[in-house]
């Protein structure tokens, strides 16, 4: 390359990361709990492309997430975008292959999305999102094994502190319907004013429910124009409680202005109460909660939120059933469930309850050399450490002293080290060192010739094949 070639200057792009070692290790050992749980409820794995039609994707999701589609042309000319969640391709595939997905069918998906949306703290233009979705059942039974798998999932992660809310699309829609909200427009304001309670507070709402807001930036929110009775009405049914979650199934039906939709409604939750205690999923880990009103336009019943460390983290996703969404590519329904969470989402609550998997992404022993060691001689020290299910790898730095050997072994967290030299070759031995231990003898020894000394206790000397037994019980203690 010519000397006057300007250097490019080495960047991401806004809204989307890079992950090093450790953090993809981690991030893999979170996916891999997830597809254990997947598949011991049955699921199993899709894949679909990262690029679709654009009259696949646009509709979907509300008029939100049409404005943030990342929108591509093909060579031919075609008008396509970048999938924004895996759902809306898992209902295009189960209209296009229904000889090969016959229902009921469950899948999982973990993969990367792309949003066009403002980049900010937690929030980026492409993320991972994981996702279960089950198809041909219209039984809240299956809603209820989709929660008790997310509820496994974290309890499995350690992530003991969480919560998934459950409330009935149906309900918010017959509370609507009794309080006299027929215009959907109208309906949908108030949804997205409900959704906002646990960010803005039950004041707030109550203002944004009739005339409107100012927000601490100083700019209008505009109201649903709503009557004091009416307001009343709908702020008494989302604060409804209970101990279990039949006592708030009672209230809400106490609260309903009886019609054939709340009837309908509150059968399915009480359904899906029974459905949760049979599984086993206690009330501390799925609530009922008539506050829930997740905004996405296809959900038609159940929805389901994942709530982390409640009022001091917030929501890692989120679900629930959208029986209309793939009669898009049919000319019949499907009806379907399902949930997904962002995989970086649910990284950060990790770290906020102390718990992010830590996994090593270093090797367990560096093979060092002294002096002229042949390199197929470490290859072959090398090869019979792999063989015995061992991570291990051989120094082959430039700079080749054994200082900077066990400088590389100490930088990468390597705990072991086997060092070979032309005489431990020709006596068939080798000499193994623990790292750590020497490390930790060392620690306060200020005195020079007591701390080469402290580091010799840690290294041993024994027969070549003795060496992964060796290797072993040190890794052990």
């Amino acid at each position: 390359m010519p000397d006057d070639t300007p250097l490019i200057e080495p960047r991401v792009l806004k809204g989307f990361q890079d992950f090093l070692p450790e953090e993809v290790l981690a991030r893999n050992a979170v996916m891999d709990v997830c597809e254990s749980v997947f598949r011991k409820y049955g699921f199993v794995p899709l894949q679909t492309p990262a690029l679709e039609h654009l009259d696949t994707l646009l509709g979907t999701g509300g008029e939100e997430t049409n404005k943030e589609l990342f929108r591509l042309e093909t060579p031919e000319g075609e008008p396509i975008a970048m999938r924004f969640d895996q759902t809306v391709p898992f209902a295009r595939m189960m209209a296009q292959y229904p000889d090969k997905l016959k229902a009921p069918f469950r899948r999982y998906a973990m993969g990367p999305v792309w949003r066009g949306d403002r980049p900010g703290p937690g929030r980026f233009r492409e993320f991972t999102q994981i996702d279960m979705d089950a198809a041909g059942s219209e039984s809240v039974a299956v809603d209820a094994e989709i929660i008790a798998a997310v509820c496994e999932i974290m309890v499995t992660l350690g992530a003991n502190d969480f919560c998934v809310l459950v409330n009935n699309r149906k309900l918010i829609d017959a509370l609507l319907e009794g309080c006299g909200i027929t215009d959907g427009a109208r309906g949908k304001h108030v949804l997205r004013v409900i959704d906002k309670l646990e960010k803005v507070g039950v004041d707030n709402i109550r203002l944004e429910l009739g005339d409107g807001r100012i927000d601490d930036s100083g700019d209008p929110i505009p109201g649903v124009h709503l009557d004091a009775t009416t307001i009343d009405a709908i702020l008494s049914f989302i604060g409804i409680t209970g101990a279990t979650r039949e006592d708030v199934v009672e209230a809400m039906r106490a609260a309903l202005p009886a019609s054939e939709r709340a009837a309908v409604a509150l059968d399915e939750m009480a359904q899906l109460a029974a459905c949760l205690d049979a599984l086993g999923v206690p009330v501390t880990q799925a609530r009922f909660a008539p506050s829930l009103a997740r905004g996405l336009d296809y959900y038609t019943g159940p929805v389901y939120e994942i709530a982390i460390a409640e009022g001091r983290f917030g929501s890692v996703g989120g679900g629930g059933r959208y029986d209309g969404l793939v009669s898009r590519f049919l000319e019949r329904s499907i009806p379907c469930a399902g949930i997904a969470f962002g995989l970086d989402r649910l990284m950060a609550a990790l770290q906020f309850l102390g718990v992010t998997p830590r996994v090593s992404a270093q090797s367990q022993v560096l093979v060092a050399f002294v002096g002229r060691v042949p390199e197929p001689e470490l290859l072959r020290i090398v090869k019979e450490l792999r063989a015995a299910g061992l991570r291990a790898e051989v120094y082959f730095g430039v700079k080749r002293g054994m200082k900077h050997q066990l400088a590389h072994a100490d930088r990468c967290g390597i705990p072991v080290a086997v060092i070979v030299g032309e005489d431990e070759l020709a006596k068939g031995v080798v000499s193994i060192k623990d790292l750590l231990a020497g490390k930790d003898q060392r620690e306060d020894i200020t005195d020079h010739d007591a701390y080469r000394k402290a580091g010799r206790t840690a290294q041993v000397t024994v027969p070549r094949d003795a060496m992964v037994t060796t290797i072993r019980e040190m890794l052990a203690c």
